[in-house]
């Protein structure tokens, strides 16, 4: 680090972690969140649910295997800085394209390295996320910094998903091989590239859709159901999209939630969203499956919750629901399931990307939300 200058994490609380200059040289500002995972930093890279966040690592060696574009979720970086302790000074990786530090260079990434990660965690845990910002080769004074990283906004009442959301329709196709049995809208709030691509694998046509898609567009199409991604911000911002899913219960068209999507369920049902005191995020989170009593282990990133009882079934004017899937860290609602209308929701990501493959069989239970509604229909018309 000799060639490095210094650098400063500052916390919106007064609290400073003085480390050393890494990836591009300056000053960004984020929500302070961190993530669990040992491996999988390229793709929290690029997962637009990261936007407007600095993450913070909690493993500590982070860039041992580069980057490639094999792996990237989207077509660009979305953390508004990185945080590690030991960068690794190689990659070492047969996939590998480049080092993840020239990679975060060349996207304008703001870093700061030789923090003690694990330090900021628990302080983080302790407080509750907060505002952050990282300077190097600064002239600010500590009280300067303190008093720009205070003037930025707060991650609560934030409306992200317009500047993440895909500017027109694209099709993801079941590939060579795999028989297209559905036709899936599935509309686009931070979505990964891995999710069209698990859907495809089952069959599915996946239409990727805009934020301001509307009913009657999806309608136009003569889809079999509607997929809700993931995404940044606050999701009770989200109020043309709430809309949109009440239309979409209204209409008995089968849907399925995940991250955001679940939290827009969630509200569309009646349901308030809360913020959660630091979040979830990494490839390692416990969640146990109501319906199976399985045991799951999960990717998350999420920083909001629905405020769903978790102990009895609930009523809607949309009918009857239960919560299907709860945290087992800190019993946060991770599910919901209605009866009465063909929908369903979880708060992570079931397409492993990256992470361990236990939800993989979420896409399932959609293709056969799907399959049980086209007969219920045929049955109808018969």
């Amino acid at each position: 680090m000799d060639n490095k200058s210094p650098a400063y994490l500052v916390l919106d609380d007064g609290r400073i972690f003085e480390g050393f200059s890494w990836a591009k040289e300056g000053e960004t500002f984020g929500e302070a969140v961190f993530s669990t995972g040992m491996t999988g930093y390229q793709e929290t890279l690029t997962d637009p649910s990261y936007h407007k966040q600095i993450v913070v690592m909690t493993a500590p060696h982070i860039g041992n295997t580069g980057v490639n574009k094999s792996d990237e979720e989207s077509k660009k970086i979305w953390v508004a800085g990185f945080v590690v302790r030991n960068p690794s000074p190689i990659a070492s990786n047969w996939r590998s394209e480049k080092s993840l530090e020239q990679e975060l260079i060349d996207s304008g990434v703001v870093g700061i390295q030789g923090v003690d990660t694990r330090a900021i965690t628990r302080h983080l845990r302790d407080r509750g996320a907060m505002r952050v910002g990282i300077f190097s080769n600064t002239t600010l004074s500590r009280e300067e910094m303190v008093v720009r990283v205070r003037k930025t906004a707060p991650m609560s009442g934030s409306f992200l998903a317009a500047d993440v959301t895909t500017k027109e329709t694209y099709i993801v196709n079941p590939p060579k091989g795999v028989e297209t049995k559905f036709k899936v809208a599935a509309i686009d709030l931070g979505i990964k590239g891995a999710t069209p691509k698990a859907m495809a694998s089952l069959g599915i046509q996946v239409h990727v859709m805009p934020l301001n898609t509307t009913l009657s567009q999806i309608k136009s199409l003569n889809v079999d159901g509607v997929f809700l991604s993931n995404g940044p911000g606050d999701p009770a911002a989200m109020v043309d999209v709430v809309e949109l899913v009440r239309s979409i219960l209204l209409e008995q068209i089968p849907f399925f939630g995940i991250c955001f999507g679940h939290q827009i369920l969630g509200r569309a049902l009646g349901f308030e969203t809360y913020k959660l005191p630091f979040g979830h995020r990494g490839i390692n989170q416990p969640v146990i499956d109501l319906t199976t009593g399985k045991v799951e282990i999960t990717a998350h990133n999420h920083g909001f919750a629905v405020a769903a009882p978790k102990e009895n079934k609930f009523k809607t004017v949309y009918g009857n629901g239960r919560v299907s899937h709860l945290s087992l860290n800190d019993s946060v609602v991770e599910g919901l399931e209605m009866i009465s209308v063909p929908a369903f929701s979880v708060q992570y990501h079931p397409e492993s990307a990256a992470g361990p493959h236990d939800a993989a069989y979420l896409f399932e239970r959609f293709v056969k939300l799907m399959h049980d509604s086209k007969l219920s229909t045929r049955e109808i018309n018969a």
